[in-house]
């Protein structure tokens, strides 16, 4: 029997609140356990400059997983969606809690949404995918880079001319700001918030999943965190993961996709800006929760698969929450 475990995690509010989560989910279940949620830095927290060209793959996941398997830790505490696609043949994503909400949201200086923002507003993002996802409603947008966790970015709307920025709806739930209100205010600042139609804004895979990754030998933490699994979830985190190996490339590329099981069936659907593109091409599928793997080779086939697979990959949207 497990006595004591040891939680690692990013530094930022987000993510320790996403370990306070699951060391409540995990002392519901075991409650004689001691749990201790230890802070590791990342490379893509301390760089104060992110060069786009080289790849975020691990960027903000490598170091804990790298404890992970040095046994500093017992459980490394993810956003499902930083985690590149491929991880280290050691360490394998043994649970996961159940899925927040998927969507996107705008937080603005204006009322009513993105259709009332001016003509030619700045938008702030650090995601390339929202980029074009935004240009592809708003062509007249102006788009600019942003980074730092949630209430930095917050606050980079309150200090700068912006009009906006894009960010998770799970992570402003997650720190007590529910976008159910239609606006927050934040140091003095009011903003104005719209829930993006995720039908448009198709999120980035294992968006709004904490995943708990494990050594894949550790038989007593891996059955520990199985019993606060929320298995649907983990099954489409796995199908979305699959998807997004099958693209293969670097995680900066433009892609949406999401799999949701409902009515004893799975289905996913992906949404990829290729070539360039201003329109994405879309398509869906669904089968047997079971079989996600399948339906993620079929997802990439009705895109048009292999025609762009090469380079356009995703491993995660390392959103510095």
């Amino acid at each position: 029997m497990v006595g004591k475990i040891v939680l690692g995690t990013r530094g930022s509010e987000l993510a320790r609140a996403q370990a306070r989560l699951v060391e409540k989910a995990i002392q519901g279940a075991q409650p004689h356990i001691t749990i201790e949620i230890r802070i590791i830095a990342t490379k893509g927290d301390k760089a104060k400059v992110i060069d786009p060209r080289a790849g975020r793959k691990g960027l903000f996941t490598a170091e804990i997983e790298r404890a992970l398997l040095a046994e500093e830790v017992d459980v490394a505490v993810h956003s499902a969606k930083d985690l590149p696609s491929e991880t280290s043949p050691g360490a394998e994503i043994a649970a996961v809690l159940p899925r927040a909400p998927m969507d996107d949201v705008l937080v603005s200086r204006h009322r009513g949404g993105l259709a009332c923002l001016p003509p030619g507003a700045t938008v702030a993002t650090g995601s390339v995918r929202r980029k074009h996802q935004l240009l592809w409603k708003r062509a007249d947008l102006k788009l600019i880079n942003l980074r730092g966790n949630v209430l930095t970015r917050l606050r980079k709307l309150a200090q700068n001319k912006w009009d906006a920025i894009v960010l998770a709806r799970a992570g402003l739930e997650r720190l007590g700001l529910s976008p159910s209100r239609t606006e927050i205010s934040l140091e003095g600042r009011q903003f104005f918030l719209e829930i993006l139609p995720h039908e448009t804004f198709l999120p980035a895979g294992g968006q709004g999943i904490v995943a708990l990754q494990v050594r894949v030998g550790d038989q007593n933490t891996k059955a520990l965190v199985d019993l606060v699994n929320d298995r649907e979830t983990l099954l489409c985190l796995q199908a979305e993961r699959q998807f997004l190996r099958n693209l293969q490339g670097d995680c900066n590329c433009p892609v949406g996709v999401v799999a949701k099981i409902e009515d004893g069936k799975m289905k996913m659907r992906a949404q990829v800006f290729a070539g360039g593109t201003a329109t994405p091409r879309e398509a869906e599928v669904q089968s047997a929760p079971e079989d996600g793997a399948k339906l993620a080779v079929e997802l990439l086939n009705r895109l048009g698969a292999p025609a762009f697979a090469q380079g356009y990959g995703l491993a995660g949207e390392h959103e510095q929450q």
